[in-house]
């Protein structure tokens, strides 16, 4: 169990950088901002008991562990099997299954999560279990007694300096700033179970099986290495309606999965379904001293899913431009242009595929039958769909043409 540590006098002191939500994104922020200054009073609020469920696919890229060592954190993934391999099954039935050239992992969010928390509180950082739900924007005199500090009230209770909305897809943060979430045409939506899965003798492999139904849309089997797998399927949530036969949307996710992984049968009590803001539709950050990182930020690859290494990424650069800003008004534009060196190019490059995958499904097909026998294609698409690839300037130009092209028909 993660302690909470609330501490006595918390209400009556202004703390340097509030942190709202305890995911990866979260921890990550904690951690950035105490590696920048490393007395700052840094407080993270979760409505959440660690160690707790989270869902998500659990896949772990090596990007995302990359900004955690960084960060300190070393043993994110102690205890738990590299995945060298993923296999990659389109539609049109082109397939390619090649050694990646840095393994992945599969952690449940329940271990990964509360393995970040404690990393957090072990560098400084408390742990409060509150629901944020109102942000206020005020000032109030400084301790020092010369003049008076701008602040942020939350919950009209705590004040911080600055804020760090780290608090998901349906995040609070984000709507106290006025800003609204992502349309059903830029937001995913998932089932995920877990399910339990014979060792074989093979190297274990991550397996995406996309689909024609509600295109772009995939079920995918991630061995955890104990014996189980996380398994689900997701689509576009303007895609998704409920059966012909008068069955919910849910019902339809759950029926999905079942049939394109016949093989591994669900655990029906950890089916559960989640949002996706993605990337094609972020938000700009505002200038000021509240800022969004990960899945609050609409961070999601919109060709894959992922979102820890976004988490992460975004969560460090938020943490340090908290307490690096010259003043925390100014925060929020130190981030943004933190973000956009880091990710911005990247983010673009994956909106454009998306699109074009989106009308196209046949540029799928084609990318994979190519993977097969070119590993830097293949090496490539990985980059671009699990970390911070870009397009070579050799295709970017082909394939803007077809995106005009696609539009003009």
């Amino acid at each position: 169990m993660v302690r909470v540590d609330e501490a006595a006098d918390l209400l009556s002191r202004t703390i340097d950088v509030l942190v709202v939500g305890g995911g990866p994104a979260g921890s990550a922020a904690a951690l950035g901002a105490l590696r920048e200054r490393p007395g700052a009073h840094v407080v993270i609020a979760d409505a959440a008991e660690f160690p707790r469920d989270k869902t998500c696919g659990d896949g772990i890229a090596p990007h995302g562990l990359d900004v955690l060592r960084d960060l300190g954190v070393t043993d994110a993934v102690a205890g738990y099997r590299p995945v060298d391999r993923m296999r990659l099954r389109t539609p049109g039935g082109a397939e390619v299954a090649t050694p990646s050239a840095r393994a992945n992992y599969v952690v449940p969010r329940e271990v990964f999560d509360a393995r970040l928390v404690a990393a957090a509180q072990a560098r400084g950082a408390q742990l409060i279990r509150r629901r944020v739900r109102s942000l206020e924007f005020t000032d109030r005199p400084r301790l020092d007694g010369r003049g008076r500090e701008p602040v942020v009230v939350v919950n009209g209770s705590l004040t911080a300096r600055v804020v760090i909305g780290a608090d998901g897809a349906n995040s609070a943060v984000r709507r106290g700033l006025g800003l609204p979430g992502n349309p059903p045409g830029a937001m995913a939506i998932a089932v995920r179970a877990y399910t339990e899965v014979a060792f074989g003798d093979g190297p274990p492999e991550q397996f995406i099986h996309m689909t024609d139904e509600g295109w772009p849309a995939y079920a995918w089997s991630f061995p955890i290495g104990d014996g189980r797998a996380n398994i689900g399927y997701g689509m576009l949530r303007s895609r998704l309606a409920g059966g012909t036969d008068g069955t919910s949307a849910k019902t339809v996710l759950r029926r999905t999965l079942a049939r394109m992984l016949p093989e591994t049968p669900a655990h029906p009590a950890t089916l559960r379904a989640h949002h996706l803001p993605l990337s094609t539709h972020r938000p700009r950050q505002p200038n000021g001293p509240v800022l969004l990182a990960g899945d609050a930020a609409s961070l999601i690859n919109p060709l894959t899913g992922e979102g820890i290494y976004y988490a992460v990424l975004s969560g460090s650069l938020a943490g340090h431009a908290a307490v690096r800003a010259a003043h925390p008004a100014a925060a929020g534009r130190v981030y943004r242009r933190a973000l956009d060196a880091e990710l911005g190019r990247h983010l673009r490059h994956t909106a454009l595929l998306a699109g074009l995958a989106g009308r196209r499904r046949t540029l799928m097909d084609a990318a994979v039958r190519a993977a097969r026998t070119r590993t830097e294609l293949y090496d490539m698409l990985v980059e671009i769909g699990l970390g911070r690839g870009t397009i070579p300037t050799s295709s970017l130009t082909r394939l803007a043409m077809r995106r005009t092209m696609t539009g003009l028909r």
